[in-house]
């Protein structure tokens, strides 16, 4: 059996029977929604709250009130702006928001800790190895340990929400703007006490307007590697066979993007390497998102073949512009219907991800919610022609 591309099926499989659609679909029951994820991430979640204290008298004693709050309210800039940037990646397959809050906490709470932590030891040992080697060596390798460390817990502990490098991706980049947003409270504050508004603006500019995406763009290479061990249904050891290179790229992306600042004009590195490396990480998301959606077409098409849906329906569902004009017409039925359109569309996508895991053998229970999510967008339809 051949694919499209490697990204698109972890390997052929034994495909699994569709049972036929029912007669009438109106009578489906609709069961609650299921919140599992695994314990371990409630176990860090939990641990995550006296680190954070830490972290606050942490910056209310080396930076002050003041400072610390300036800071903050700058950091919070470029943080929103990245959320919705992942938000807009993620919109094909949303992923569950507490998993994505996990991800920002882990990134602006532990892997902060775990950063100042290694630091402090280092510098304890060695009495500090020079601000050049702290910037382009220390910094990219134990900064993306500690960010990737939160993936690894991610893939260990909720695995079956991960459908492939996208996912991966969306995980690794709110991991990494949860590290920026913690970096740049400090950054901003530092330079609010060292020189006024003057030097404050200079750092935001560089840190919010230039490069708000670097640590994004450094802890995604990790998490599409994640992704990809996902989407080849390997289990958290044999993963680390993708994790690690990735970790590595991210490293190196890192230690160049902090050299330029260290040894090069930082102005004609952004704009000569820089920026043609974020326009390929865009272009890779795109490309990305056109295997999900090519992957969507397929999974739903086997459940077209036994009358769950009808081609039309897999046509709108496979594409975005589709997407739009379905929710637009929802909303010009009585009582506008689009927000039953948008459950239709991301049950019907959480469907074909669903198959996709029950085929590769990777997750147990996406049976069981193969059965409930078409119980649900049966009825979902049925709510959308109702009269």
């Amino acid at each position: 059996m051949s694919y499209p591309s490697p990204l698109w099926q972890p390997g052929p499989g034994e495909p699994a029977r569709i049972a036929d659609a029912p007669v009438s679909a109106t009578a489906a029951p609709v069961p609650p929604r299921p919140r599992r994820s695994g314990a371990i991430l409630w176990v860090v979640a939990a641990l995550l709250v006296p680190v954070l204290a830490l972290l606050v008298l942490y910056f209310l004693r080396f930076l002050g009130p003041a400072a610390s709050i300036v800071g903050m309210i700058l950091a919070v800039v470029p943080f929103v702006i990245v959320w919705f940037a992942v938000r807009l990646i993620d919109r094909w397959e949303p992923e569950p928001r507490r998993l994505l809050v996990f991800a920002v906490a882990w990134g602006a709470i532990a892997s902060v800790a775990i950063a100042l932590g290694v630091d402090a030891l280092l510098s304890f040992l060695t009495g500090g190895l020079g601000d050049a080697f702290s910037s382009v060596v220390q910094a990219p390798i134990v900064e993306e340990i500690a960010k990737g460390l939160g993936l690894l817990l991610l893939y260990a502990g909720a695995r079956r929400y991960l459908d492939g490098p996208v996912d991966g991706i969306v995980y690794g980049a709110l991991i990494g703007a949860g590290f920026a947003f913690t970096e740049n409270i400090q950054y901003f504050a530092v330079s609010f006490i060292e020189g006024g508004t003057v030097q404050v603006v200079s750092v935001f500019f560089l840190r919010a307007v230039l490069s708000p995406f670097a640590h994004v763009m450094f802890t995604s290479l990790t998490g599409f590697a994640f992704g990809l061990a996902a989407r080849r249904a390997l289990r958290t050891g044999p993963a680390m066979r993708y994790a690690l290179p990735g970790l590595v790229g991210a490293m190196l992306l890192h230690a160049l993007w902090n050299g330029s600042a260290t040894f090069f004009n930082f102005f004609e590195v952004y704009a000569t390497l820089q920026v043609p490396l974020f326009v390929l990480f865009i272009l890779g998301i795109l490309a990305l998102r056109r295997e999900e959606a090519r992957l969507t077409r397929a999974r739903l098409g086997e459940y077209a073949a036994a009358g769950w849906f009808t081609p039309q329906e897999v046509d709108m569902l496979a594409t975005g512009p589709g997407r739009r004009s379905s929710v637009a017409w929802a909303r010009s039925l009585p009582g506008d219907r689009s927000a039953v359109m948008k459950t239709f569309i991301r049950d019907a996508t959480a469907l074909a991800a669903a198959r996709q895991r029950a085929l590769s053998g990777r997750d147990a229970t996406a049976p069981a919610q193969e059965r409930e999510l078409l119980q649900r967008t049966a009825a979902a339809r049925a709510a959308l022609l109702a009269r």
